[in-house]
């Protein structure tokens, strides 16, 4: 993950791109987009616009993301737990709850930074961590500045680079390696380099029999569009190191399949756009007036949701599609 500054340099511009989500969800948020009532309670209000194309971008991530949890959720009738890698900001805990979906244990990981700033909001504002306590029983809720552990929610710091020490920190707060298990990524792979990211596929692939990841990230880098989209990133001091296995769709599925995993799909945004409630896209598309059509396609077709599983108990993960 060395960029030019060396390492600790190129993992602050990691925790960068958690920000720049963060802030760009809340502004899609603020303009109709979607409903999150939590998101204001971790990020400020985006100082300037966004362009249609990139909240789009945003509705079709976070709807495509959500519409693959709840079929896996179903799939386990929430009888699961669900692992959320680099889970920034996320708010998914919050809104899965409102909708009674919640799963047996819902856990997060990310830099101890974040989560550092993550505990801090939830302890200061009701609205965040009362949904924490009214799903808590049992004993006395676990906090300290690097983690939270309740019987429902757990957030973790941790450096995903290495499993060993995140499977350790996971099973203090009660992982159960029998329950089936979804792992969430977005955009969080890439920041790592080709052999530390199989390195965590191919531990969740041995360590649950029963288990689905979803990977949301960058696909077709080879062309014109995806170096100018490398460029940027490396502008901001942001590197890119596992970039190499977003050349295609196909490679995105064979990491997925030579890491241990069965059964892997990946489409890009711009189709995952098309399969959305075509009821609600009409209604975000009068929202704001998109100028860039060929731009905003041209971006959906550099982003893609990659899924997997392995199912020895026959729940039918393998039938989980659009």
């Amino acid at each position: 993950m060395a960029a030019a500054g060396g390492p600790d340099e190129a993992d602050e511009a990691v925790r960068g791109t958690c920000e720049d989500a963060s802030v760009c969800k809340r502004f899609a948020v603020s303009v109709g987009y979607w409903k999150d009532p939590y998101i204001q309670y971790f990020v400020r209000q985006a100082k300037e616009r966004k362009a249609p194309e990139i909240n789009r971008g945003y509705y079709a991530r976070v709807h495509g993301v959500s519409y693959l949890i709840k079929a896996f959720l179903e799939k386990t009738e929430c009888n699961c737990q669900i692992v959320n890698l680099g889970a920034g900001m996320d708010t998914l805990f919050w809104r899965l709850k409102d909708e009674n979906l919640l799963p047996r244990k819902y856990f997060e990981v990310d830099f101890p930074m974040i989560v550092a700033r993550k505990i801090h909001n939830i302890k200061s504002k009701p609205p965040l961590s009362k949904p924490i306590m009214e799903s808590h029983s049992g004993d006395s809720l676990l906090i300290d500045s690097h983690s939270l552990d309740s019987s429902r929610y757990s957030i973790v710091g941790a450096d995903l680079r290495f499993s060993s020490e995140l499977e350790e920190k996971l099973r203090k707060h009660s992982l159960d390696v029998h329950l089936p298990t979804l792992l969430v990524a977005e955009c969080v792979l890439v920041y790592m380099t080709p052999q530390q990211s199989a390195n965590l596929l191919k531990w969740a692939a041995n360590t649950f029999p029963v288990a689905m990841v979803i990977n949301y990230e960058q696909v077709n880098m080879r062309d014109r569009f995806g170096q100018i989209m490398i460029e940027n990133l490396q502008r901001r001091q942001c590197n890119l190191a596992g970039v190499e296995l977003c050349s295609s769709l196909d490679s995105q599925r064979e990491r997925l399949l030579a890491s241990g995993w069965e059964n892997a799909r990946a489409i890009d945004m711009m189709k995952v756009y098309s399969f959305l409630p075509q009821a609600d896209v009409r209604r975000i598309e009068a929202l704001e007036f998109l100028d860039e059509k060929e731009l905003f396609e041209q971006l959906m077709q550099h982003y893609c949701i990659c899924w997997a599983s392995k199912d020895s108990s026959n729940l039918g993960l393998a039938n989980i599609d659009f």
